[in-house]
């Protein structure tokens, strides 16, 4: 069980990742996605009466 533990505390240190820019940029990278689908969101508002005639249709038969 020692043995275990042992590799596995002396594999950690192999371990090491070097990110491929500053981790500042995950943040931007992260707000500008978010912007961008609240932007493609906002794009779809009101679109139910740019078709005034199929609303009114559909009223009627209910």
């Amino acid at each position: 069980m020692n043995a275990i533990l042992t590799a596995a505390a002396e594999g950690e240190h192999e371990a090491f990742v070097t990110l491929p820019f500053p981790s500042f940029w995950f943040g931007v990278i992260a707000i500008g996605t978010f912007i961008l689908l609240g932007v493609v969101t906002w794009s779809y508002r009101d679109v139910a009466n740019r078709h005034e005639h199929k609303v009114n249709n559909s009223q009627a038969h209910h």
